[in-house]
């Protein structure tokens, strides 16, 4: 279970804050507020009722404090009170938090306030206590009590955390020239107060530089397994071993949140839920995916007739036949296991190939707080890693799960020891494809060739071995580092989406900011490694005779000249000797639509194929019964839109593609044919723009307009 946390951000608010100092282009508030708002929105972004999050105003206009009597706790206000933050909360934050009037306000008693605040909220329960100020120190501060409240801090197990607008911090690098004396008095006492309760003080130009560095995210396991590793069964002989073990994850694949639909909240839901007018981002609601079931049935309009799930059976198929088994007779085909880690096995780790791998590595361990299995575990890891061994075991999860044959690797490091535990693959899971050698090519006779122009020859092997040497990443740099540390790649999907997501969140009009350097440094080779590869390169590609392809062509169909065949026999010339076709089938309209227009001598040819396949378009639609041949229609288009770019006549499908619309819109063709057009838009077979083709008067803007429901 995650730990409960209570966190305060104590924000200065003040005049002072509203202003813009050394040469920065924002305000010191909404400087301090880039470190405060990636904090709190990681915090929404966990979803986690434990964590508890509130927001103190220091030096605001007003007072609005639990300690408000007290004169030296004025203007201290509580913008949000400890609990889970959400969506709401950080906006009513956003229009809150802004530079005030006024100067006055003490940190320290802000920092009393919100030790009142946490006592009150946590009591005696195991909480994880924080509480952050963010300030650029030019208020008043007072230095009565500071041994107290220093000792309150450290008795109540809160973490105190400050950091301030310039202040000075040489272990940083940063030092600010001529500093009002006022100020520098303030951060004398403000580090002095941090370090008496064992708290951090820092420069906020820090903080905030260490916020495009993803944070890892911790997580605390589940075990997947808890139950004996054995040897032997215990039920029949008495020398069988049992050692009590659990399974955890060692390795996991991090993925990035996904994204969920959403519409905008329609009227009547609105009034429904007494919302007459929502804030930005209110104005949405989740989609609600609904299921139906049919089958054909040729007497049901429309031919299909909906069946409930119920009604549904099971079915396996067999060929081209579905064959149905029973809920009863499917029971009898499971394999009644119960859990269990049974050794079966061992191999020479010499011997065994770890391509095999086809899961995530986890890890077996003893049970917890279990001398005995901790030193059994131990012995028998350390046996199979003196041995040079590895074990093969079956493994249960859970009652009646499949039984899996997994691999056990010992692991032994300073002060911890366990085993590795992967799956094997059954007989059915190897696959074993044959491909030609690389270095030879065995002819139809047998003959073993070793040069051939498929081949590469000795001075392009060389080539080859030379530069991808030069492109070694295993070296260090001036400074000793090693250019790739592992420990500083991350995911650019996985970080990239989260902080656009946390940025949008309390910034919804602002555009996605870029990328930290962090996350692109590896987009592109180093450049260190790319310039000392650079005469490895010209001499791979001088031996490997590499030349530039020109680009293909788009459209340009009717004057591209026909290829000629090696054979010398023109097929098309041997085609053409049959009577061209002068009408094209509807029940094959595609492939002699597009013979049609291969063969076509001048445009009025095109024309008229394109006549032709638009009233066979018209003719399926309106004699369609349902959407039986809706399907046909989309597929037609497609192919009439992808013809008509190549042959560069965009106007000939753009013409009958907006009639189309407009008689399917009106129930011109049969009926109520909307359906249809939904599919069309899904399937995006709209107008030819000037992107698909120069040709083309329809913009993109056009386009995507002319897609739109209505």
């Amino acid at each position: 279970m995650a730990q409960k946390e209570a966190t305060i951000y104590i924000v200065d608010v003040g005049r002072s804050m509203g202003e813009r100092r050394h040469g920065r282009s924002v305000t010191d508030l909404e400087w301090a507020m880039q470190y405060v708002w990636d904090k709190i929105t990681t915090t929404v972004g966990n979803g986690r009722k434990t964590a508890n999050v509130s927001v103190l105003a220091l030096r605001s206009d007003d007072t609005s404090n639990e300690l408000r009597e007290d004169a030296h706790n004025s203007n201290i206000s509580v913008l949000s009170r400890l609990g889970q933050v959400l969506m709401p909360d950080i906006r009513s934050l956003r229009d809150s938090i802004k530079p005030s009037n006024t100067n006055r306000g003490d940190a320290i008693s802000a920092i009393v306030v919100a030790i009142t605040m946490i006592n009150e909220f946590t009591r005696t329960l195991k909480y994880k206590r924080k509480i952050v100020l963010v300030t650029n120190g030019t208020g008043p501060m007072s230095d009565n009590g500071l041994e107290e409240i220093q000792k309150k801090i450290v008795s109540d197990g809160i973490e105190l955390a400050i950091l301030g607008a310039d202040f000075d911090d040489p272990e940083y690098g940063v030092k600010e020239e001529d500093k009002d004396p006022h100020k520098a008095q303030n951060e004398s006492l403000l580090r002095g107060f941090a370090e008496g309760c064992e708290g951090t003080y820092g420069t906020l130009e820090e903080a905030i530089a260490e916020l495009e560095t993803p944070r890892i995210k911790a997580v605390n396991p589940m075990p997947s397994f808890k139950g004996m590793l054995r040897l032997g069964d215990s039920q029949k002989y008495d020398t069988a071993v049992q050692i009590p073990v659990e399974r955890y994850p060692r390795t996991y694949v991090a993925r990035p949140p996904s994204a969920s639909s959403f519409v905008p909240v329609s009227k009547t839901t609105q009034e429904e839920e007494g919302d007459q007018k929502p804030s930005h981002g209110d104005a949405l609601t989740a989609v609600r995916m609904a299921r139906t079931y049919q089958v054909d049935d040729p007497s049901a309009v429309g031919g299909k007739v909906d069946v409930e799930r119920d009604d549904l059976a099971k079915g396996y198929e067999y060929g081209r036949t579905a064959v149905h088994i029973s809920q009863i007779d499917e029971n009898i085909t499971r394999l009644d296991t119960f859990a269990c880690l049974d050794l079966i096995g061992f191999i020479s780790q010499d011997k065994y190939d770890r391509y095999l791998h086809i899961s995530n590595a986890n890890i077996i361990i003893p049970e917890r707080a279990n001398d005995k299995a901790s030193l059994a575990l131990s012995s028998f890891t350390h046996a199979l890693h003196l041995s040079s061994f590895y074990a093969v075991a079956r493994m249960v999860t859970k009652e009646n799960r499949a039984p899996l044959v997994v691999l056990l690797a010992p692991s032994i490091n300073a002060g911890y020891e366990c085993l590795v535990e992967v799956q094997l693959p059954f007989s059915e899971d190897v696959r074993s494809y044959q491909f030609p050698p690389l270095d030879k090519v065995i002819t139809v006779s047998g003959k073993t060739i070793s040069e051939h122009r498929n081949l590469p020859n000795q001075d392009l092997q060389e080539a080859m071995d030379n530069y991808v040497d030069s492109m070694e990443l295993d070296h260090k740099d001036e400074l000793g580092n090693d250019v790739l540390p592992i420990d500083e790649s991350f995911s650019p999907l996985l970080h990239r989406i989260e902080s656009a997501v946390r940025y949008r969140a309390v910034h919804p009009d602002n555009p996605i900011l870029e990328s930290p350097e962090i996350l692109t440094k590896f987009a592109h080779p180093d450049e260190e490694l790319v310039k000392n590869s650079a005469s490895s390169l010209e001499n791979l590609i001088s031996k490997a005779d590499v030349k530039k392809v020109p680009p293909k062509t788009k459209g340009r169909k009717r004057q591209r000249e026909t290829e000629k065949p090696l054979s010398g026999l023109d097929v098309d010339a041997l085609l053409n000797q049959e009577p061209k076709r002068a009408n094209i089938s509807p029940d094959n309209a595609i492939p002699e639509f597009k013979q049609m227009l291969s063969r076509a001598e001048n445009i009025e040819t095109i024309n008229g194929a394109v006549k032709q396949l638009c009233a066979i378009i018209e003719s399926q639609i309106k004699n369609s019964l349902g959407d039986a041949n809706y399907d046909r229609v989309v597929e037609e288009l497609g192919t009439l839109r992808d013809e008509l770019v190549d042959y560069e006549e965009p106007a000939l499908y753009n013409d009958f593609l907006r009639s189309l619309k407009s008689k399917i819109l009106l129930e011109e063709l049969g009926g109520d044919r909307r359906e249809l057009w939904w599919l069309l838009r899904r399937s995006k077979i709209g107008l030819i723009d000037r992107k698909a083709s120069d040709r083309s008067e329809v913009s993109e803007e056009e386009a995507k307009e002319f897609l739109s429901p209505n």
